[in-house]
C-alpha cells in the first residue's frame, strides 16, 4: 500500500486519529465515527488501514548500515522500572561522539523511533532510545497494543526511566559528555520534563509536538531548546504562547517552529499525517542544532 497524503482525507478524519491514538477516543467509537466518512466506495476498514502506521516506510537507515553500529542494550534504573533496555546506535568509526536521548511516543520504542536513533548515529551521534514498555515484556510489534501497555505504567516512573538513560550517556564511554535530548508526542512532552528533572546532565532538548511544562517550572531550565510543533495540532499550539512567554520571561534560551498545514505527528513518517516537507525542514534545524549545541564539552 502505498503512503496516503494528509490533503487526501478529510481533516475531521485524521483529528478522530488524533484522538484515538491518545486514548480520546476508544477504538468501538473511533471505528463508528470513521463511518461517517465511508463514502464513495471506501470502506472503513480502507480508511483503517490507511490511516494506521506502516513501518516499512519508515527504514531510512538500515539496521546494517556499514556506516554505523548498533546494540540493544541493558540499563539500571533504580527510580524506575530498576531493568530498562533501549537501542543504543553510534558511527562505525570514531571513539567519542556528542550523545542524543531518543524518547519514544506513547506506545513504546517501534521501528520509527529505532530508524531516528540510526538517523542521528549516522550524522556523528552516541544515540540511545529507551523502550518504556521494558518491565511490560517490551514493544509488543503493534501499536495498539502499545498504546494500551503504556498506559498501565506510572508517568513518574517513565520519566525516571528516561532520566536514568540520559545519566547513562553523560557518563558512558562513548560519550564526550554532552547530551542532547529528542522525543516526539509523548516524548516531546518528556524532553522537557528530562530537562528539568536533570538541567546539569541534559545540554539541548528538541520537543516534537509536546505537552508544555508548568510555567512555573521554566526558572529551572537550563539547557537551550528548539521547538517543532504543527499549525494544525490544536491541543499542543493552545500551550504554546504560555510556554513562550514563560520561556521569554526568564531569559531561556530557545527556538520555536510552527509548521503551517502539518499535523501532530507530522515528522512520523508511517502515517498520512507524515509531512515530507515540514519533517525534512524540522530534521535539518534538529541535527543542525545539536550540532552547534552539543559539538564542544565545557
Amino acid at each position: 500500500m502505498e503512503r496516503k497524503s494528509a490533503s487526501e482525507f478529510d481533516q475531521k478524519v485524521l483529528d478522530l486519529y488524533d484522538d484515538y491514538a491518545h486514548g480520546r477516543l476508544n477504538r468501538r467509537d473511533y471505528i463508528k465515527q470513521l463511518g461517517a466518512f465511508a463514502v464513495g466506495g471506501l470502506t472503513v476498514e480502507g480508511l483503517l488501514a490507511s490511516l494506521s502506521p506502516n513501518y516499512t516506510w519508515a527504514e531510512q537507515v538500515k539496521p546494517d548500515d556499514p556506516r554505523i553500529k548498533t546494540e540493544h542494550i541493558t540499563y539500571d534504573s533504580p527510580q524506575g522500572a530498576g531493568k530498562m533496555k533501549g537501542l543504543l546506535a553510534y558511527p562505525a568509526k570514531g571513539e567519542k561522539f556528542p550523545a542524543v536521548l531518543v524518547i519514544h511516543e506513547n506506545r513504546g520504542l517501534n521501528p520509527y523511533i529505532e530508524d531516528v536513533a540510526r538517523r542521528l548515529a549516522t550524522q556523528g551521534f552516541l544515540a540511545f532510545a529507551p523502550d518504556a514498555l521494558t518491565p511490560l515484556g517490551g514493544y509488543p510489534g503493534n501499536d495498539d497494543e502499545g498504546r494500551t501497555m503504556q498506559r498501565k505504567r506510572e508517568p513518574e516512573k517513565m520519566k525516571e526511566d528516561f532520566v536514568a538513560a540520559a545519566k547513562l550517556l553523560d557518563k558512558h564511554e562513548k560519550s564526550t559528555g554532552k547530551v542532547g535530548v529528542v522525543g516526539f508526542c509523548f516524548g516531546g512532552g518528556m524532553v522537557y520534563q528530562v530537562a528539568l528533572a536533570v538541567p546539569d546532565v541534559i545540554d539541548a532538548g528538541v520537543p516534537y509536538y509536546g505537552r508544555q511544562p508548568d510555567a512555573a517550572e521554566i526558572p529551572k531550565l537550563k539547557a537551550p531548546l528548539q521547538i517543532h510543533n504543527a499549525s494544525l495540532d490544536r491541543r499542543i499550539m493552545a500551550g504554546a504562547p504560555a510556554l513562550e512567554a514563560a520561556l521569554k520571561k526568564n531569559d531561556k534560551p530557545f527556538e520555536a517552529y510552527v509548521y503551517a498545514g502539518a499535523n501532530h505527528g507530522f515528522h512520523n513518517d508511517t502515517t498520512p499525517r507524515y509531512d515530507e516537507k515540514s519533517a525534512e525542514l524540522a530534521w535539518k534545524r534538529t541535527i543542525e542544532f545539536f550540532k552547534k549545541q552539543l559539538q564542544n564539552k565545557d
